[in-house]
């Protein structure tokens, strides 16, 4: 992933976000995580205020365009209690999409995973399933807002099998049936984050934050803790078995769709300026792959 720095920013853009901070920046520190084609900068004023800016220019990738506005919306609305950094005003100039926020003086968690902090995240993320239940925001079903990601093993069906894993080719016609059932499977009342990674998380010495709430949706409560978990085992945390036994039928036809979702997309090119996540998702869906093998039991 390429990020944009801070100076590479349109002058008129830069020039609105000293203008509402109210001083000039003398610092600017390009933050690496995600996956974004876009700009992400820690400021530092020459009034001693910091801030943090996110933005995207016009012709990049016009996903990333729709996920800044969608974040613009649920972050100006998110409740106080949610730990998410505050949302200082977001606005577009021609063509750009910017939003900026309070600076949060944390880090992202250390990887491989150390459990300590692995255990403070999902307390976090635990605790808000059930303080966000039900969801404070009016936010679209988990099922309407990837009903078209999560077809990868129906589309898989009519494309090209090369390269396919032997077990996917026997069982590619009930792992077809078994995603279909999985936006019922996945609904529910609590406000989803939908794409929690490490880089999507931020420590603190008495918090975790949680950051880029572009996904926020309506679904199960546990919906969350099961996404993040093959990028937690990706990153060196335990095996996603032991943090999510619950046996659920449920949960095997929702890990379904969202293993088909990463096998598939890891076959595509990559998208407009992200050319790592395709290796990433193919990561993912290795081990995603292994846990529902093990869950459905199917030999």
């Amino acid at each position: 992933m390429t990020r944009v720095p801070w100076p590479e920013l349109a002058a008129p853009v830069r020039a609105r976000v000293e203008d509402y901070l109210g001083g000039r920046v003398v610092e600017a520190v390009t933050q690496t995580g995600g996956f974004s084609p876009a700009a992400a900068a820690r400021l530092l004023l020459d009034t001693g205020d910091r801030a943090f800016v996110k933005a995207v220019a016009p012709g990049v990738n016009d996903r990333a365009t729709e996920l800044y506005r969608a974040e613009a919306r649920v972050a100006a609305a998110l409740p106080a209690s949610v730990p998410a950094p505050r949302l200082l005003t977001s606005f577009e100039h021609d063509g750009w999409v910017v939003l900026l926020f309070e600076n949060v003086d944390g880090r992202p968690p250390a990887t491989p995973w150390r459990r300590d902090e692995l255990d403070r995240v999902l307390t976090t993320v635990d605790r808000l399933a059930a303080d966000l239940t039900p969801s404070p925001l009016a936010v679209p079903p988990i099922g309407k807002l990837f009903g078209e990601m999560f077809r990868g093993w129906r589309l898989l069906l009519d494309e090209d099998k090369q390269g396919l894993d032997p077990w996917i080719i026997r069982h590619l016609d009930g792992l077809a049936e078994l995603e279909s059932g999985w936006a019922a499977a996945a609904a529910g009342d609590t406000l989803l984050h939908a794409d929690l990674r490490a880089d999507n998380v931020l420590l603190t010495a008495d918090r975790v934050h949680i950051v880029d709430w572009p996904y926020a949706s309506l679904g199960a409560s546990w919906f969350d803790r099961l996404n993040m978990l093959p990028s937690v085992a990706l990153q060196g945390g335990p095996d996603p078995a032991e943090l999510l036994p619950d046996p659920d039928p449920a949960v095997t036809r929702v890990l379904a769709a969202l293993t088909g979702y990463y096998v598939r997309q890891s076959r595509q090119p990559p998208p407009p300026g992200i050319p790592t996540v395709r290796a990433f998702q193919a990561a993912q869906g290795e081990i995603a792959l292994d846990w529902l093998r093990r869950r459905t039991g199917w030999a």
